[in-house]
């Protein structure tokens, strides 16, 4: 792996099957070459690279102990091991994504383009090649978008704002001295007279219109 280029795998297929394996394998006290051929089952040259890789995602420690990153990536949800996976792949290409924020979702053609820019090497040559083939089969495992439990925490967030912002109205209304809207309601008790006089029934009910119930 060269130093100063992105980091990558020549043998790019021996990545996502090395990722698979490690999804499945329980998790070593310390992840090396002996775990990656005898546990993992990758012996051969091709796959050595892997550890060098793993570190500048931060799945292992510069020590071999594998990192909380790497126990994520493993967890059996899906949300949470893909997300894991985006920001391992953001912590081994931040050349790419100081360049463009949004390199996961750019094509083929374009990622090698940015690869070919930063690097300075020849389009179509070996090593560019081996960059995106590493990069598009790491960004297989991952999910750039924003995890489940983060909007819920957003939404919690703005819940609790709105509710301050009402609190901080009604205290600012009482403060200020401004009336409240009320509302009033009130029964009327009417004793009619003793009388067989309709005329006397039509007075009182015409002042009561007039006088009350058009208020």
């Amino acid at each position: 792996m060269a130093k100063n280029y992105p980091p990558f795998m020549n043998a790019t297929g021996n990545v996502s099957r090395i990722l698979e394996k490690i999804k499945v394998a329980a998790t070593p006290d310390r992840f090396t070459q002996d775990f990656l051929s005898t546990e993992l089952g990758f012996s051969g040259g091709g796959a050595k690279p892997f550890i060098p890789l793993a570190k500048k995602m931060g799945l292992i420690a510069s020590d071999g102990t594998p990192t909380d990153l790497y126990k994520q990536f493993r967890n059996t949800s899906p949300s949470t091991s893909k997300a894991a996976m985006a920001k391992a792949v953001k912590n081994a290409y931040v050349d790419i994504y100081s360049r463009n924020e949004y390199a996961h979702s750019l094509n083929k053609q374009d990622l090698e383009g940015l690869i070919v820019e930063i690097t300075g090497l020849e389009k179509g040559s070996a090593t560019v090649r081996a960059i995106t083939g590493t990069f598009e089969a790491l960004k297989s495992f991952a999910d750039f978008k924003e995890r489940p439990e983060e909007t819920e925490d957003k939404a919690q967030e703005h819940s609790d704002l709105d509710l301050h912002s009402k609190v901080t109205e009604s205290s600012k209304s009482k403060s200020s001295g401004k009336p409240l809207p009320i509302g009033i309601s009130y029964t009327i008790n009417l004793v009619l007279p003793k009388t067989e006089d309709v005329a006397v029934f039509n007075a009182i009910f015409k002042s009561l219109r007039e006088n009350l119930l058009n208020e």
